[in-house]
């Protein structure tokens, strides 16, 4: 039995907050394969003039086919560590939504599915918005993919409520999030699957707010 702790941590202009998303136990049906990614970086300017530049560095998946014992049961622990810097004088902070998309016999690296300033993408043609839901658990049938965020951060709303956010806000010029061992759980898909990392990142300044979206570099789960 493997026990698996998934930690983020959350650091914005100096400050660093750690949020548990909880123990991950499995079994061990076959032998994990770990896979070194790239990564990535983007940069773009507003009209501001306000740089943006968003890094995803560290980032690797630990791979195990078949967690169900069957061919249509897949899991993946992955690990990376998304980096927002601001430069201009106007810069008031961001938030940053880090999350994954995973595809069935779909390609999600083709179709012009590259970072740029948005929060959807396209892939062979067809249209998705980043980070619907979050939480890796995911059926998935041939020709079907779907996005999660990574974060579920619970804080009080204006009221005094309990609510649950998917980012990491910060202030300033600088924020970052870490993930590490969080879980991709995949049923359904009898054929090739896919994951790929992104990072949407809100920039809120004097004048403009905009969004920048890095994609990270698409890999197999069995």
């Amino acid at each position: 039995m493997i026990n698996r702790k998934s930690i983020v941590r959350a650091a914005g202009a100096g400050a660093a907050a750690a949020v548990a998303m909880g123990l991950f136990s499995t079994g061990a049906a076959n032998a994990d394969t770990f896979v070194p990614l790239p990564g990535g970086e983007i940069v773009r300017t507003l009209s501001d003039g306000t740089v943006v530049t968003v890094r995803l560095v560290g980032e690797s998946a630990n791979i195990n086919p078949s967690m169900g014992s069957t061919p249509v049961h897949r899991n993946a622990w992955v690990s990376a560590s998304a980096q927002v810097e601001l430069s201009g004088s106007g810069a008031k902070g961001g938030k940053i939504y880090p999350g994954y998309v995973v595809g069935c016999q779909v390609n999600i690296g083709g179709g012009g599915v590259e970072g740029g300033v948005s929060g959807e993408g396209t892939w062979d043609g067809e249209s998705f918005g980043v980070g619907a839901e979050s939480g890796g658990e995911l059926s998935l049938g041939p020709g079907q993919a779907k996005s999660f965020y990574v974060l579920d951060i619970e804080e009080a709303d204006d009221f005094g409520n309990e609510s649950h956010e998917k980012r990491n806000k910060f202030k300033g010029k600088s924020g970052s999030v870490t993930w590490a061992d969080e879980t991709i759980g995949l049923s359904g898909c009898a054929g090739y699957a896919q994951a790929r990392a992104f990072v949407k990142v809100k920039v809120e300044t004097e004048n403009v707010m905009s969004v920048v979206t890095l994609w990270g570099q698409p890999f197999s789960i069995g």
